[in-house]
Order: structure tokens, then sequence, then C-alpha cells
């Protein structure tokens, strides 16, 4: 006798449980690890050292050129820039790009040390300990000083997991700015970010000698960070299953007929474009099929002479005109729902009967308000990081449900 085939709503309350299980073993895990992370690299900002992420493969690219955008480009009022660099395949061998720019202060992030092409990213981890960088990893035996260990071998949710723990080292971070005196060979005295810390995190006491006492502040704060992402994680999921298992028949349904992806999104939602398509091109699943998907953040030259000679506004509603075809999806991504290039290329995407999907944050903005995409998943919440961590579980789960 045949076994019934399951549901897509079951299916996505299978894929929603797995995630928050995995959310609460790695953090529970982790946390300690990671406030102690915190201290350390704040040390070496503090020294005047730099972030420098490294990754090969089409999904740790996204991830290098997230963490950095986070760093350089902060999202939450009061967080000071902090410089970060991404070396991935476009600058030639990572140990030749690292051997030149690589100081002893910096904080080098490894990401797929363990993939096909890790061992390049292993050698990069070498050349850095070697030089006396503080070096990260998300792989046990990559060969990094400190390495964080994801709960699972499902591909997509430790993408999750790690994109979560270094949103929270950019969030927390900051915590030891306000404590100098905890910061080897610095001074004892606020630094100018004019007491963001303390705005943000009321419940840290200016506690110059009391290490530990900080670390367990910013033990609990990764705590309910982590809870706040799990419980956000399901609040979208939840109300946008229906939603999401129609974007992803009708996403299915346009490969089916040979249509294309095309994504797109700005600064963080830029690399979550970046981590679908390479989803797309490069499935994570052998049994998956590779499906056609273009990355309208990726061509840098097209980008920045739109944006310069007739505005940024156009900047993906241009390429969607030389690209898009009717058939074809369009998924936009933006924490806002507002941003006036997103809007444009959904309009323009409509325009030659492409179908839209769109993952936004807060209230959903325009794009929920005025319905200006076929398919709208909205994560309500006004907190940058947490958004795009739902947003990252939502898309993950699309391409899933495209296979399925």
């Amino acid at each position: 006798m045949r076994a019934s085939p399951i549901s897509t709503d079951d299916r996505l309350g299978v894929m929603i449980a797995a995630r928050s299980v995995a959310n609460r073993e790695f953090f529970a895990a982790e946390a300690d690890v990671l406030a102690r992370l915190c201290h350390r690299m704040a040390e070496r900002f503090a020294r005047g050292g730099r972030l420098v992420a490294v990754g090969l493969s089409p999904g740790a690219r996204s991830d290098v050129r997230h963490v950095t955008v986070e760093f350089v480009h902060p999202v939450i009022v009061g967080k000071r820039a902090l410089p970060a660099i991404g070396l991935s395949r476009e600058g030639g061998p990572l140990t030749g790009q690292l051997e030149l720019i690589g100081e002893p202060d910096d904080i080098v992030i490894a990401f797929g040390a363990l993939e096909p092409e890790g061992e390049e990213v292993r050698a990069a981890l070498g050349l850095a300990r070697e030089r006396g960088c503080l070096t990260i990893a998300f792989e046990r035996g990559a060969g990094a000083e400190w390495e964080l260990v994801p709960p699972s071998e499902d591909p997509s949710i430790r993408q999750e997991l790690i994109e979560t723990a270094y949103h929270v080292l950019w969030e927390l971070v900051h915590v030891f700015f306000e404590h100098r005196g905890l910061l080897e060979g610095r001074a004892a005295g606020p630094v100018h970010d004019s007491g963001a810390s303390s705005f943000l995190y009321p419940f840290l006491a200016e506690a110059e000698s009391d290490l530990d006492s900080v670390l367990d502040d910013v033990r609990a704060s990764i705590l309910l960070k982590a809870e706040e992402t799990g419980a956000l994680r399901e609040a979208t999921l939840g109300a946008g299953r229906a939603t999401l298992s129609a974007a992803a028949h009708a996403l299915r349904s346009s490969f089916d007929a040979g249509g294309k992806l095309l994504a797109l999104g700005n600064g963080g939602s830029a690399t979550d474009a970046i981590d679908l398509v390479a989803d797309l091109r490069y499935p994570p699943r052998r049994e998956w099929t590779p499906r056609p998907a273009l990355d309208l953040t990726e061509d840098t030259a097209i980008i920045t002479a739109v944006a310069n000679d007739v505005g940024n506004e156009l900047i993906f509603q241009r390429q969607v005109i030389a690209y898009g075809r009717e058939g074809d999806t369009l998924v936009a991504l933006s924490t806002s729902g507002n941003s006036a290039n997103v809007i444009a290329a959904l309009a323009e995407a409509r325009r030659r009967r492409m179908a839209t999907v769109a993952f936004v944050g807060y209230d959903g903005g325009r794009v929920a308000a005025e319905r200006l995409a076929d398919h709208v998943v909205v994560t309500r919440s006004q907190h940058i990081p947490r958004i795009q961590e739902a947003q990252a579980t939502a898309y993950h789960l699309l391409r899933e449900l495209v296979e399925s």
C-alpha cells in the first residue's frame, strides 16, 4: 500500500521545526564562545585591526560580502563603522591576496573551509595564524583558532545559523568599546560612539575591572537574540506558508516553461540575492536540478554606470529591461519594502508580464501595502539583522519547495 505524499504545509512544518531545534542547540552551546570572541575582536579593532572575510564557493561568497557590508556600513543607529575587507575568487588565490594585505592585528573569518574548494581557504587560515591574526571558522578541523560548529548537516540550516552568528558578533563587539579598560593595551574611558552600547544595552554597567560580569551580560544578550531570531522565523513562515507555497509553484512553473529567475536587493539584501542565485545555479543538494538565475547586484560596472549617469533608483529596472522576458520571475529582497530601486524593478517586471516575489520586513512597506508583487512574504520586525535571518530561511525554503 503506497504511503500518502506529504503535503506542502506539513513539509514546511518539518523544515521550520528542524531550524528551531538547531537554533536553540547552536546558541546554547556557543553563547559563551561568541561572548569571548566579541571581546577578542574588540581588542583587535581597538588596536587598528580589520575584519578580513575569505571564502571561494558561490555560497561562501555571499557570506563574505554580507559580513563585510554589516561591519563597514552599520544599519543600527549609533553603531560605529568598523573596517572590513572581503576576499573571494575575483582577486585570485586567497593566500596571494592575504599575503599582500593581511596584517598581524587583523581578524580573519573564513567560510566554506571544508567544502570541495576549501583547501585554499584552509591555507589562507594557516597563513593568517602565522601572521598573528585572530582566525574564525564555522567547521571543526578548519585550522582556525576559534571554530563554531552548527549542529546540522543541512547546508541551508548551517548557513542560516552562521549568518545569525556573525550578525551577533557584529552587534555585540560594540559593547566592549564602552569598557575600554577591558581591552588589552587600551586605557579605560568612552569611545566616540555616543554611548550607543549603553543606550541599546541598558543592562550593561561600566565595569572596567570586571570582565566576567560584562561577558555574562553579553552571553545573556546572545541567547536573547537567538530566541528572537527563532520566534521571528516561526512567525514569518507561519503567516507566510500559503504565500511561500504559491510562490514556489509559480517559480517551478516558470522554470518548467523555460523561464529564469532574476534576484535583487540592496546592501545585506544584495548578499541574500547572491545566496539565492548561488543555490539555484549550484544546488546545495546533489539530487536538485540546477536552475537558470541572474543576480542583478553582481555587475558593479552596470550598477555604478546607471547610478552615476541616471540615478540609483534605476539600477535594477535597467537590468530588468535588458534581461527580463515574459514568463521569467523577479525575486526582490528588501528589509523596508520601500526602496525606490526595488519598487521600480517590480513595476518593470509586471510590465513585462513576469511573475514577482518579494521578501520584505517591517510592516511590508509600499511593496505590501500597494501589492506591488504577486507573492509577498512579510517579516514583521524593525530589527534589520533579525529580518535578514528570517528572510534567509524563507528563500531557502522557496528553493527547496521548487524541487519538492
